[in-house]
């Protein structure tokens, strides 16, 4: 059952493009290591990044299928692509937007509704600043890693914010608009390096991976 509650766009007669994304005034970035953080923490997390982006899909869907057309630009993270360490719940989240924009693509294609992921790199805002971060009690055994990675973050250089909306704007008008739109010069190279490396361990693993096959085998499945 669809987890949206009332009809938000009722009121609506036209979608053309709609934007997805989080709200940090509803909960703040969670910072810590897998083994420090609360449970609750993790789970608002999700609550606001997918859940909330969620709840909007399920509401502007019905209009956007009725009127063969419309755009939805969901907000992922370059962190969506490669996780970091003490932001790894953080990048959890953006790993699942990734992964439902994605299906969402292919299940509405035929309807004549766009998709695509929006994947920005660091910005001078507000998110990440002290103020703006939940950062759970550490462990001593965490301390090297804390400053480690802090020390990286702090001394990155972010973008301009008020240089996005063009680029939004050109990928709302283009005809064909790619399903991943990377915000920024630094994450590419980034999104490069990661692939590569990627590839590079299945490759060397590839023996083993197609001996886990075993024998191939056809068995039907349920009809959906």
């Amino acid at each position: 059952m669809p987890i949206r509650s009332g009809k938000p766009f009722s009121k609506l007669t036209r979608i053309s493009a709609g934007l997805t994304s989080s709200s940090t005034t509803l909960v703040t970035p969670l910072v810590g290591t897998v083994e420090e953080a609360n449970e609750a923490d993790v789970r608002a997390l999700f609550d606001t990044n997918y859940f909330g982006q969620l709840r909007v899909i399920q509401a502007a869907l019905p209009l956007l299928r009725q009127q063969s057309s419309g755009h939805i630009l969901g907000v992922s993270s370059s962190l969506g692509i490669a996780a970091m360490p003490l932001i790894g719940f953080y990048c959890a989240t953006k790993w699942a937007v990734e992964a439902l924009h994605e299906s969402l693509a292919q299940e509405v294609k035929s309807f004549g509704i766009k998709v695509t992921l929006l994947e920005p790199g660091a910005y001078a805002t507000d998110f990440g600043s002290p103020a703006s971060l939940k950062i759970t009690p550490g462990l001593d055994a965490y301390a090297n890693l804390r400053k480690r990675v802090s020390g990286r973050l702090s001394s990155a250089e972010r973008g301009d914010p008020e240089a996005t909306a063009e680029a939004i704007l050109k990928v709302v008008d283009a005809e064909q608009p790619p399903l991943r739109f990377i915000f920024g010069n630094t994450s590419l190279p980034m999104a490069r390096a990661t692939y590569a490396d990627r590839l590079a361990t299945w490759e060397a693993w590839e023996d083993v991976s197609n001996a886990a096959q075993g024998e191939p085998k056809k068995k039907k499945i349920a009809s959906f």
